[in-house]
């Protein structure tokens, strides 16, 4: 039995890592919501609580406590992005749909395996984040710009790790990613020339390109008494190598690091039946400079791509998620959850993102799963609230001024099967 789930998880893996790579999504920022169909039905909730062999990826430490197991699933992401323009001098006024691909399938698997009853290992595998848009009709156009415009920005995390738990009330994990980003812009031809790039001829339209590096994350959960558990964890910075195709869009010559982020969780089991968790999470963005540093510099002597040139002007997130799990039989438990993040794009930032709409603040998700003789079958759907950021100064007079507008709006939908042995 085991040999045929090591083989299974061997071929889970190959076609994660094949088909994640060409995934994106965008919540917290551009970080996912949550890993896995459990913790994403309780708004992503996961450093206190793991609950299946995805746990790593909320807290490397929850490895130790879901026993031997194996999880595959996936999610059907689906955005709805949009941009406005007003008052533009240069003729750029307009409504700009930014849907020209709609809908993402993103897979993920998680196996984990005790190794004794105080050493446990797993590995995950699943997409971190992304970026896509594609407008038809290029709101960079009254600037020079000519065919369809957008980004495709996609992360894929491979994480092993390895988790000790010392005593029955305490778990400490560590873990190594393995990020793989994949690139591509589009439409971009008004900021591909020497007054705007330090790297002009690779700001655009190159195809694709990919960047990878390693980051660390550590993580402790601790059972404080019978009911109430407590988690923390980290996870480095991401340093990856540059995008090369793109180094005169990027700042640091292409660079597009990883940001670090940290987190805190709390579970208590309220009835037997009854878990509320919550977690805080607080991801670094304005630390890697192509994500945080402002379009202004590029009116300061810093073009496009230069080192410590301009990016797209992101803030440092705070998310607080908020979720509970209702055991209503011995086969069937419901899930739900919400959470709020703070947004990241300033609005003085609007209108380079145009490209990255990463607004979303507000998500509600629901979900359940049965346990049967051939597995667990879990469902979760997330509905992440339309926001709009209202530019305030945001093109700048050198583009004809004026403000731009950004929306968006997703919906999650995510099925997970797994199994003990």
């Amino acid at each position: 039995m085991s040999k045929k789930i090591a083989q299974l998880s061997a071929t889970a893996l190959s076609a994660a890592a094949l088909f994640t790579v060409y995934s994106a999504e965008a919540t917290n920022g551009y970080f996912v919501e949550g890993v896995g169909p459990k913790a994403q039905a309780m708004a992503g909730v996961g450093v206190a609580l793991p609950q299946d062999a995805l746990a790593a990826a909320n807290n490397p430490a929850g490895t130790a406590l879901v026993g031997n197991r194996l999880d595959v699933g996936f999610t059907v992401f689906s955005p709805d992005r949009s941009a406005r323009i007003r008052s533009n001098l240069a003729g750029a006024d307009g409504d700009y749909d930014g849907n020209e691909k709609s809908d993402f399938v993103i897979p993920e698997l998680g196996y984990t395996r005790m190794l004794s009853p105080q050493l446990s290992w797993g590995v995950a595998v699943y997409g971190n984040g992304g970026m896509n848009t594609g407008y038809q009709n290029n709101p960079f156009a009254a600037f020079g710009s000519s065919g369809e415009a957008g980004v495709d920005l996609s992360q894929l995390f491979i994480t092993p790790s390895l988790a000790y738990r010392p005593t029955p009330d305490h778990a400490f994990g560590v873990a190594t990613t393995f990020a793989v980003q994949r690139f591509e812009a589009t439409g971009l031809q008004a900021f591909d020339n020497p007054f705007v790039s330090a790297s002009a001829g690779n700001v655009t339209d190159r195809g694709h390109d990919t960047a990878h590096g390693w980051g660390v994350k550590l993580g402790w959960i601790g059972r404080l008494r019978e009911d109430l558990s407590l988690g923390a964890t980290w996870s480095s910075r991401i340093e990856t190598g540059e995008f090369d195709r793109y180094e005169g869009l990027f700042a640091d010559r292409g660079g597009f690091d990883i940001p670090e982020n940290y987190a805190v969780g709390l579970s208590w089991n309220a009835t037997p039946r009854l878990t509320i968790a919550a977690d805080w999470q607080r991801i670094l963005y304005s630390d890697t400079g192509s994500v945080g540093n402002s379009l202004s510099l590029l009116f300061q002597g810093n073009p496009l791509g230069a080192d410590g040139g301009p990016g797209f002007g992101w803030q440092d997130v705070e998310v607080t998620k908020l979720g509970t799990a209702f055991r209503a039989t011995d086969d069937l438990t419901l899930r739900a959850g919400i959470s709020h993040a703070g947004q990241p794009i300033p609005a003085g930032e609007a209108f380079i993102n145009i490209l990255a709409p990463g607004v979303i603040e507000d998500h509600m998700s629901i979900g359940a799963d049965w346990r049967t003789a051939l597995g667990e079958f879990t469902v979760s759907y997330a509905h992440a609230f339309e926001e709009t950021v209202q530019g305030d100064n945001s093109i700048p007079t050198a583009f004809g001024g004026g403000e731009a507008e950004l929306t968006m709006s997703q919906d999650i939908l995510r099925f997970g099967w797994s199994r003990n042995f």
